[in-house]
C-alpha cells in the first residue's frame, strides 16, 4: 500500500543530548519526504549540538562528542533542513511529544519562525499504541517481520516508521490512508504548544494545563494576572510555548483596541 497524499510528508527522527525539550539539543537529523507521486528523498545529517553529550546518552545511539565536533551546527543547517520540511506534513514515531517539539525550538533559535498552523502530523508511535502497544522494534518486527538493525541510528529509525505506516494501513481496514485523518487518529491530546502547558477546552479557547491556573482560560488568566506572563517569558519554557503565548496576548489585546 502506498500513502494517498495530497502534499509532501516528511518523516524525520532525531538522535540528541537528552529528553529535555527546553535544554537539549539534536546531534543527528534524518529526513525522509514522500512525495504525492510515490518519489522520495532521504537525507541525514550529523550536528555539532555545542554543547557536551552525557555518557549515558552516548550509551544510547553512540554519537560520541568527537564524532561530531567537526560537523556544522543546528543553525548551519537550519535553512536547508526548514527549506526539505516548509511545504510538507510531518511523521516519526512519538514525534508529537519529542521530535516536533525539539525541532521547533532548534528552529526558533536558529531564527526561523517555525509554525505548525498548516501542518499536521502522524506520529506513528501513537497508532502503534492505540493498536498493540509496543516499542519501535516490536512494531518493526510484528508489522514488517523485520529485525531493526542499527536500531537509534536516526535514519534506521526513520526508514522503520515509514514502512511500520505502510504496513499499519495495510494491516487495519478501518485506518483511513489520508494524512490528516492519520494526524487526528494519532493525536493524544488537543495541545496548542507542542509541549503541552497549553491546551484547548471544549469552547475551542486556550486554557493551560498546568501549575496553579490548569484548566483556566489563558487570555483570561493574562488579563487578571498580568505579571504571570513575563514570569513564563522568563521561565524554563521552551521557546514555541512562550511563542504561542505571545500570539494569545497580541491578539486579545487587537480585538480590544478593534
Amino acid at each position: 500500500m502506498e500513502l494517498k497524499l495530497t502534499r509532501p510528508i516528511c518523516f524525520f527522527d532525531l538522535e540528541t543530548t537528552g529528553i529535555n525539550v527546553a535544554k537539549d539539543r539534536i546531534v543527528e537529523i534524518a529526513i525522509l519526504k514522500v512525495y504525492p507521486n510515490g518519489n522520495k528523498e532521504s537525507k541525514t545529517w550529523l550536528v555539532n549540538p555545542e554543547m557536551i553529550i552525557p555518557e549515558e546518552v552516548i550509551a544510547v545511539h553512540g554519537i560520541t562528542n568527537e564524532k561530531v565536533a567537526n560537523e556544522p551546527t543546528f543553525k548551519e543547517l537550519s535553512k536547508e533542513i526548514y527549506k526539505i520540511i516548509k511545504d510538507s506534513d510531518l511523521g516519526g514515531f512519538n514525534s508529537d511529544r519529542f521530535d516536533i517539539p525539539l525541532l521547533a525550538e532548534e528552529l526558533l533559535r536558529a531564527g526561523i519562525d517555525f509554525d505548525m498552523k498548516n501542518t499536521v502530523s502522524v506520529d506513528v508511535q501513537t497508532i502503534f499504541h492505540k493498536m498493540e502497544k509496543r516499542t519501535l522494534e516490536a512494531a518493526y518486527k510484528f508489522y514488517c517481520d523485520k529485525d531493526l538493525l542499527d536500531a537509534h541510528s536516526a535514519a534506521a529509525d526513520t526508514n522503520a516508521t515509514y514502512e511500520v505506516l505502510l504496513s499499519q494501513l495495510d494491516r487495519y481496514p478501518d485506518l483511513e490512508n489520508n494524512i490528516k485523518k492519520l494526524s487526528e487518529f494519532s493525536r493524544r491530546k488537543q495541545s496548542v504548544d507542542f509541549a503541552g502547558f497549553i491546551a484547548m477546552d471544549e469552547e475551542g479557547e486556550e486554557v493551560f494545563s498546568f501549575g496553579k491556573h490548569k484548566g483556566k482560560k489563558v487570555h483570561a488568566v493574562l488579563e487578571n494576572e498580568p505579571g504571570y506572563f513575563g514570569w513564563m517569558l522568563n521561565a524554563d519554557f521552551p521557546l514555541y510555548t512562550k511563542k504561542i503565548l505571545t500570539q494569545i496576548k497580541l491578539s486579545k489585546l487587537n480585538n480590544k483596541l478593534s
